[in-house]
């Protein structure tokens, strides 16, 4: 599956609220996903600030997820924002910065939680960022909404006042999506709207728990140009492996090696 291309990415912005008014004639998963995004839409500011990347990490903190194993998670983000040769890589792209977000979720229908959007361009910036980060409360817990949580990681995006070739939701988690208690957003639909609005979904699969996580992640998740699935065989590997996909979603050029 193909995302729109570059020139047409932003207007989707511009058109978001005529794309709500159409949708709630679709069918009812795709209207009442809509109608999430609608209240964020709203305040979109006029002037987008022009970065090299708009990335959401997408973190799970179900129930499967230990307190211990959310801090990992968490201090594998703030070591790669703040690596060296993720830095250089920041200072190689055409504006030199990047936008970011930590979005943490769990139960689907349960109000998310993220810090907000630092551009990194320095290494003061990804510092401060690094520090939000790693000093994030959990308050989510319970079952793997893993297309709530994807929908309102685009939702940030498509809020928010920067403007990019490439969006990008940097989902990382350790187990399947789980059936809903309530009505909510399953992954199929927020897939499927990640792609009409040219925003990519990549996945981090950590596999101590599901050792064929990233087989799903792959078939059933990921959506894009050049969207991709990194592995990490346990919580302890997180770091490693979240640098070597930040490397990839900063510098989308093919890496020797990577696959």
């Amino acid at each position: 599956m193909q995302s729109p291309p570059a020139s047409r990415r932003h207007a989707f912005k511009r058109q978001s609220r005529a794309a709500l008014g159409r949708g709630r004639q679709i069918r009812v998963a795709f209207a009442a996903f809509l109608g999430l995004l609608a209240a964020a839409l709203l305040p979109a500011a006029a002037r987008a600030e022009e970065v090299d990347l708009e990335l959401v990490f997408s973190v799970d903190a179900s129930g499967s997820v230990d307190d211990d194993e959310y801090q990992l998670q968490l201090d594998g983000i703030a070591a790669a924002i703040t690596d060296s040769e993720v830095l250089e890589a920041i200072a190689n792209g055409p504006t030199a910065r990047i936008a970011v977000d930590l979005l943490v979720w769990g139960e689907s229908r349960r109000p998310k939680d993220h810090t907000g959007w630092f551009v990194v361009d320095t290494a003061q910036s990804a510092a401060a960022f690094a520090a939000a980060v790693s000093a994030f409360p959990r308050r989510q817990t319970g079952g793997t909404g893993l297309g709530d949580g994807i929908a309102k990681s685009v939702s940030a995006i498509l809020e928010n006042q920067y403007s990019a070739p490439r969006m990008v939701v940097d989902v990382s988690g350790d187990g399947e999506e789980t059936p809903p208690r309530d009505h909510t957003v399953l992954l199929p639909q927020a897939r499927a709207m990640a792609l009409h609005f040219g925003i990519i979904i990549n996945g981090l699969a950590i596999l101590n728990e599901a050792p064929e996580l990233d087989d799903y992640y792959r078939s059933q998740m990921i959506v894009g140009q050049g969207s991709f699935v990194e592995v990490a065989v346990d919580y302890q590997d997180f770091a490693r492996a979240m640098k070597r996909k930040l490397l990839r979603e900063v510098q989308p050029e093919p890496i020797v090696g990577m696959r």
